[in-house]
């Protein structure tokens, strides 16, 4: 059988053709690799670089390479957080001829770490339940979209800084199921499974002594189900209200905005006896602020670094002389957004030096910036202004910070 190759861009087989696939993936030659940490696999894994795209290959059997190859093109439709499939190559054989295991292709996701790694110095028990609350969120926007996962756990995920938080992609698919939608049993399944893996992965730490010595692996990992639970409820459970209490509709349509999630569509129905409204949230999207963002500025961030980017850009709004909310002479909110981003988002980025940044993105350079300005105002009493904040990070902050920002190979 003659090499296949697979993939969702056109441009990927020509720069794929130049990796070793005669070779198992095991022996691959250190000159095509990318030296990136790695989490725990059931199978072999490795970065490698193709073209311009640091990418994640992995072995397994045919059936199962191309099931979670569109397993993950459903979820990139879906716009669920996980990484991008691109290719399964299969036909592979060596180079006496034995067939070869297929391999599926992914993008390394920028930015992003496995938990092991994450782990190489002991993370304090708040960072701990930041990765549980980010894990909590993927697990319920999979299961509003109707994915089983069938494996959640720390090993199967990866993590992004998110403004002072985390953002969880999911990066195996391969035990996944997607329906039109779960049912509560399905979900009490995947949630058990979750609470099962994660304890049992910290356990492992701690046998190893990477774990915080006040963490309590069952107690973790039985977090994870009370997030859960706690975030599911608020998003799907109806609500009664008093008749003419309206704005309590939008005060509910607020708070999941402040979560993260958009109602795309409700269910409002008035008693017979006209004495209370019950509502219902029918389809709740996830990433309201990314959204906004992306929509003001052409800016695609998570939804953490979107919220705070919002918030910056409506302060700097306000001083703008143009500003004028619900005048139709005033600027348009997208052109001020514009005229934001080329004139003090990018420049204040690119004054951080680019060998500097470690695996930051722009958006969370911009954040850890925002968050330094405000430490030196209140030092100071005063504001200090954002290019000030910029010279004192660049010299004071970034250089002992840059062994933690930058991924080691494990």
């Amino acid at each position: 059988m003659a090499l296949q190759i697979s993939a969702t861009n056109p441009e990927h087989p020509a720069l794929l053709l130049e990796l070793p696939w005669q070779t198992p993936l095991e022996e691959w030659p250190e000159e095509y690799l990318v030296p990136l940490p790695r989490g725990i696999s059931r199978h072999v894994v490795r970065y490698a670089r193709a073209g311009d795209e640091v990418i994640a290959v992995k072995e397994l059997a045919e059936r199962p390479a191309l099931r979670e190859y569109q397993l993950l093109r459903d979820l990139d439709r879906l716009a669920i957080p996980a990484v991008d499939a691109l290719a399964v190559v299969t036909g592979r054989l060596g180079t006496a001829g034995e067939p070869l295991e297929p391999v599926l292709v992914t993008r390394h996701l920028g930015g992003s770490l496995p938990y092991r790694s994450m782990f190489e110095t002991t993370l304090r028990p708040a960072t701990m339940h930041r990765l549980m609350d980010a894990l909590a969120v993927l697990l319920v926007r999979l299961h509003l979209a109707g994915f089983a996962w069938g494996d959640c756990s720390l090993s199967n995920t990866l993590f992004r800084r998110d403004a002072g938080a985390y953002a969880a992609y999911l990066v195996d698919a391969e035990t996944g199921d997607l329906h039109p939608r779960l049912s509560d049993g399905q979900r009490g399944y995947d949630l058990d499974l979750a609470r099962v893996n994660i304890s049992g992965e910290l356990l492992d730490l701690e046998a190893s002594g990477a774990l915080h010595p006040s963490v309590d692996p069952i107690d973790f990992g039985t977090e994870i189900c009370a997030r859960y639970r706690s975030l599911w409820e608020e998003l799907t459970r109806t609500s009664v209200y008093p008749a003419g209490k309206y704005h309590y509709i939008e005060r509910r349509i607020r708070r999941l905005n402040d979560l993260g999630f958009d109602v795309a569509e409700m269910q409002i129905e008035h008693a017979s006896n006209g004495d209370t409204v019950t509502f219902v949230p029918k389809v709740v999207d996830a990433g309201h602020h990314q959204r906004q963002l992306l929509r003001l500025t052409g800016l695609d961030a998570e939804e953490n670094q979107a919220r705070r980017l919002l918030n910056d850009l409506e302060s700097w709004m306000a001083t703008q002389d143009d500003y004028a909310p619900g005048d139709p002479l005033g600027a348009r909110p997208e052109v001020l957004a514009h005229r934001w981003v080329r004139e003090v988002f990018r420049p204040t980025v690119r004054a951080v030096p680019v060998e500097l940044r470690g695996a930051m993105d722009p958006a969370e350079i911009y954040h850890e910036l925002l968050e330094h300005r405000w430490y030196l105002s209140e030092r100071a009493q005063h504001d200090i202004g954002l290019d000030t904040a910029v010279v004192d990070y660049i010299a004071n902050i970034l250089p002992r910070a840059r062994e933690t920002l930058q991924p080691t190979a494990d």
